[in-house]
Parts: structure tokens; C-alpha cells; sequence
């Protein structure tokens, strides 16, 4: 029900945009969030963003490089990332959520993740 593309290898300082297209259902009311896992590492909250957009939630690690949006009329997500750095290499998920939150129980639905790869 959530798809997420966007992924790539991309070089340090480099730019990519993810997406994550929500099917079969709305998640208009839904709260929405990315996450990342690296080799050997937990998942870990990237960004989350409210129903109507009108709050987020950034990591420390990606505040300022990242920007986090939603188009409900498109049932879409999106998460811009700039200035990449070698240490965001890892499978990117999103997930939907009722609850707002950056703890993986907080959400109930999940994507099947898109890799990104930041060489240095």
C-alpha cells in the first residue's frame, strides 16, 4: 500500500528526491514518516510530517539538508535530500502511522524501502 522509489547512487554533495505513493487506501488523515537503515544498524526516524502538513519532525543528523512534504491530493510523500553525505547510504522506508511520533511503533503501515547510496 506504500511504495517508495527514488533511490540511487548518488555522490557526496549530490541531491535525490524519494517518493512514496500510498495505494489502495487514503492516508490523508494519516500521519506519515521516513525511516532509514544502514548495514549492521536498528532503523532509525529520518522525518515525519503531520496530516495536513502543517508540522515536522526532523532527525538531528539531516535537519537542513532534508525537507520532508506531502501532497494529499496525490496520496504522495516526498522527501528532498541535499548535500548528502556518505553516512546517509541506507534503505530509506515510509511508513503511515496514526500516532505522531519518532518510534517505529508509532506507525502502522511501512513501504518496502529504496536504497541510497552516497559515495565520497
Amino acid at each position: 500500500q506504500l511504495q517508495a522509489s527514488g533511490g540511487g547512487l548518488v555522490q557526496a554533495g549530490g541531491s535525490l528526491r524519494l517518493s512514496c505513493a500510498a495505494s489502495g487506501r487514503t492516508f490523508s488523515s494519516y500521519t506519515m514518516g521516513w525511516f532509514r537503515q544502514a548495514p549492521g544498524k536498528e532503523r532509525e526516524f529520518v522525518a515525519g510530517i503531520r496530516w495536513n502538513g502543517g508540522s515536522t519532525r526532523y532527525a538531528d543528523s539531516v535537519k537542513g539538508r532534508f525537507t520532508i512534504s506531502r501532497d494529499n491530493a496525490k496520496n504522495t510523500m516526498y522527501l528532498q535530500m541535499n548535500n548528502l553525505k556518505p553516512e546517509d547510504t541506507a534503505v530509506y522506508y515510509c511508513a503511515a502511522g496514526r500516532v505522531v511520533g519518532t518510534k517505529i511503533a508509532a506507525y502502522d503501515y511501512w513501504g518496502q524501502g529504496t536504497l541510497v547510496t552516497v559515495s565520497s
